[in-house]
């Protein structure tokens, strides 16, 4: 029996731990063993979670560990993972039974997706991914390293995101669309051309947006 080890212990985290608990085919996987915070009072006020055992950078990992980073923000989702796996550290891919994930889809190291989710034909997912529920990925869509597809985020048939992208709740990607490198799509946007790397756009259609 492995010892699952959560990387984040506030919202996400707690919602990852709940996650794992009303699901018995994890619960026959691992033991959630705690989590890892450098915010040591992050639990504070929250009954019925498993402890916080250490921070990211001061964790000394242990045969049986096993991780599963619940960071929203890609950005440090990538830093923390980087950590453990420079020390040597393995990460679960966690997917739930309740989506409809077809049988060819490619998924990568350490992606998680949650309840409800629909991901067609020939779809490339690539490591430490997070999929939330409700969220609808064509065919042949490829979505990078480290991204976040918040709920009902749409994806059309063979459009991109690259990595470190953040797809926002019900956000569209039409078909054939891509979007570059650490950009973001704000709520509720429809984008309908190509994006550049590292900009945020926002509307419908979805222009970008001047900082």
């Amino acid at each position: 029996m492995k010892n699952l080890i959560i990387i984040g212990a506030r919202g996400f985290g707690r919602e990852t731990y709940s996650f794992c608990q009303i699901d018995e085919k994890y619960r026959k996987d691992f033991i959630i063993k705690g989590f890892l915070d450098s915010k040591k009072d992050a639990l504070d006020g929250f009954a019925d979670y498993p402890p916080i055992l250490n921070s990211v950078e001061d964790y000394e990992i242990q045969s049986n560990d096993l991780f599963i980073c619940a960071l929203g923000d890609p950005y440090y989702r990538k830093v923390y993972i980087e950590i453990i796996k420079r020390k040597g550290g393995l990460f679960y891919t966690l997917l739930s039974h309740k989506s409809v994930i077809f049988p060819n889809v490619e998924i990568g190291e350490g992606v998680t997706i949650f309840d409800f989710c629909f991901i067609s034909a020939n779809t490339k997912i690539g490591d430490f991914s997070v999929i939330h529920p409700f969220c609808n990925i064509g065919h042949d869509a490829v979505i990078g390293n480290y991204c976040a597809l918040e709920s009902y985020a749409f994806m059309g048939g063979y459009s991109q995101i690259g990595n470190n992208v953040t797809l926002h709740t019900r956000s569209t990607i039409l078909p054939h669309v891509k979007v570059g490198d650490n950009a973001k799509v704000g709520a509720g946007s429809v984008v309908i051309r190509n994006v550049e790397p590292h900009i945020t756009v926002f509307g419908m259609p979805a222009k970008k947006l001047d900082h």
